[in-house]
């Protein structure tokens, strides 16, 4: 039993009767969704086909003396499995049995699992304290997060500390074991600490530090200290509302890392909106040495560079691209006023990226990104999303080679009470 669950269940204990009376008038947590996802891979022989329902049931306490408690327990089930489940480029089998190499990767594997299972205490606006497992997510999710867009969420198992002082906020928190989506197989033991803390300046300028200290016991290449500054803000001009974002990063190795590194990372972002419209201009600079990149383990990747997710790297080695990575980014984002039968609240987003390797200028790909979202009712959510990732045609001598080229398709419902 590991440290975070000791404590939880000596809190639990002493406490009890009183969260049982708490427990009566809390409510549940419920959801389930099911999507197929489709995968043409210019690498495999075959085309990967995935049917996936992912249902959460739970119960969130009401407060007692600032106490709160929560149990969530998340099922994973494959109608349709011609799916690899691992990492692109794993040297280990795909975890979902023999003869599914031959098919591309949608990490979604089977399995029923505790997802959380936490504590909080709310002490007063300068303090709230919660202790167990948990989901974290931090500002964007760049660095931290919970890769909710797969099956199997990732948590932590966590004691976490939120601190106000006046208009500063900060965060800690220390990483026992890292439940990452590809079940408990692939989890990763920690002995993590994470530091972030923002102060709004004015409606104009945010600024945000942060450190990540991580180390990982069986996932050592993705041991690293990471430390960063970010700002943002927003303005309006005319009938425009402007917002933008940067961010400056460093990080090297840490602790049990396997290799010694020094990378930094870098990127910007602005959009303007006037009415249904947003568009936004975005670039991201991740430096690489020729073996080494500059990485977010825990990062909700999807995100960000390519929903192909061209650039995950393989489990276990997660090294990064080797020779770094540059992603400039251009998207619309459409929110339609159309009250169709059964469909509202419309959001359309339409981006593209164009991929260069940071150390040799070579070209690695374009992608386009397509996706449709709309809610049929106050708790079901519809969705179709798109991503075709074609690799560069020539490739620069000596230049690490791009990824295979590929497609992929969602179609998603989503209940949520």
């Amino acid at each position: 039993m590991n440290k975070t669950f000791a404590a939880l269940i000596a809190i639990g204990a002493f406490s009890a009767p009183a969260l049982a009376l708490a427990q009566a008038a809390g409510h549940p947590i419920l959801g389930a969704r099911l999507r197929y996802e489709g995968v043409d891979q210019a690498n495999f022989p075959r085309d990967a086909q995935a049917l996936t329902l992912r249902t959460t049931l739970g119960w969130e306490t009401t407060s007692w003396r600032g106490v709160t408690g929560l149990v969530e327990v998340e099922d994973v089930r494959a109608l349709v499995g011609r799916y690899a489940v691992n990492a692109p480029g794993a040297t280990t089998p795909p975890l979902n049995g023999a003869g599914k190499a031959r098919f591309p990767v949608v990490n979604d594997p089977q399995g029923t699992e505790l997802n959380r299972l936490q504590v909080t205490w709310t002490a007063g606006p300068p303090l709230t304290a919660t202790l167990g497992r948990q989901r974290i997510a931090f500002d964007d999710q760049r660095f931290i997060g919970a890769v909710a867009w797969r099956q199997d969420e990732q948590t932590f198992d966590a004691a976490r500390a939120d601190i106000a002082f006046g208009p500063l906020k900060a965060t800690y928190a220390y990483l026992d074991r890292v439940n990452r989506v590809l079940g408990e197989a692939r989890d990763w033991r920690s002995d993590s600490h994470l530091v972030t803390a923002a102060l709004p300046i004015s409606p104009h300028l945010r600024v945000q530090a942060f450190v990540y200290a991580l180390e990982f016991e069986n996932a050592a290449a993705n041991s690293s200290l990471t430390r960063g500054l970010k700002a943002s803000g927003q303005a309006g001009i005319a009938r425009l509302s402007l917002a933008y974002e940067m961010t400056y990063a460093r990080q090297r190795d840490w602790r049990n890392a396997p290799t010694r590194f020094d990378l930094d990372f870098w990127s910007g972002a602005l959009s303007a909106t006037n009415d249904i419209y947003t568009m936004r201009l975005g670039y991201e600079h991740l430096a690489g040495n020729g073996t080494r990149g500059f990485t977010m383990p825990l990062s909700t990747a999807h995100n960000f560079n390519g929903w192909a997710d061209a650039f995950i790297q393989p489990l276990g080695a997660n090294k990064g691209f080797a020779d770094g990575l540059e992603d400039l980014n251009l998207s619309l984002n459409v929110r339609p006023r159309l009250r169709l039968p059964h469909l509202s609240k419309i959001d359309l987003i339409l981006r593209h990226h164009d991929f260069k390797a940071q150390q040799t200028g070579a070209r690695l790909g374009r992608e386009w990104d397509l996706q449709a979202q709309a809610a049929v009712t106050p708790h079901l959510t519809a969705a179709m999303k798109f991503a075709d990732f074609r690799r560069a045609k020539a490739v620069r001598a000596g230049a690490t080679p791009a990824p295979a080229s590929r497609a992929k398709l969602w179609l998603t419902l989503e209940y949520r009470l």
